[in-house]
Formats: C-alpha cells, sequence, structure tokens
C-alpha cells in the first residue's frame, strides 16, 4: 500500500478493484437466478451486510473501498436478481427447464 501511495496509485487501483467487482457480479446474478431463481436474495443481503460492516472495521482505504463496493454491489444484486427475472420471462435470457412451472405461473399472472 506504501507503494501505491507513493506513486499516488491509490485511486486507480480503487478504481481497479471496483471494476472487477462490478463485472463479476452480473454473471453472479445470471447464474444465480437461473439455478435459485429470486429465492437466492437474502443471501445478497447477508453479503452486503457484511461487507459493510468489514469495511467499516478495515483501517487500509484500498481494502476498506473495495469492501463498501462489494457492500454495495451485493446489495444492488438484490434488485437486479428480480429484474433478471424478468429478463427471463421476455425471453432475454434462458429460462431453466427444472424451474419451467415457476415462469409459467407468472406468466399467466401478468
Amino acid at each position: 500500500m506504501d507503494w501505491l501511495q507513493a506513486h499516488h496509485l491509490g485511486g486507480i487501483a480503487i478504481g481497479i478493484c471496483t471494476f472487477f467487482i462490478i463485472g463479476i457480479f452480473h454473471p453472479i446474478v445470471v447464474k444465480c437466478e437461473y439455478y435459485w431463481g429470486t429465492t437466492c436474495w437474502w443471501i445478497f443481503l447477508i453479503f452486503g451486510i457484511l461487507g459493510i460492516v468489514g469495511s467499516i472495521w478495515v483501517d487500509n482505504i484500498l481494502l476498506s473501498s473495495a469492501l463498501g463496493v462489494f457492500a454495495f454491489s451485493s446489495l444492488w444484486t438484490i434488485k437486479e436478481i428480480f429484474e433478471q427475472r424478468e429478463r427471463v420471462l421476455k425471453g432475454w435470457f434462458p429460462m431453466n427447464p427444472k424451474r419451467k412451472h415457476l415462469y409459467t405461473s407468472k406468466k399467466k399472472k401478468a
């Protein structure tokens, strides 16, 4: 961390971490909705809360920032899981054939 501070690269390092954390969450949303549907939202709530607590407790600014980005990306994922379900219903993403009955009941109500 001292090297990053000495060369004024802390902001770039935080930006790179943010880019990778947010980038990782997109396939996670798609896979989680495919295999578990929207029932896994509470896992991201727990990860979000733990990330916030970790961000508060860590002194290192790079790690604290990364934990904060992870926390709020986890919380944002809750919203995205439900939106991913709507994207599947629109046919934009593949439907899990093992859970097809859950999608067809939703289509009939809409």
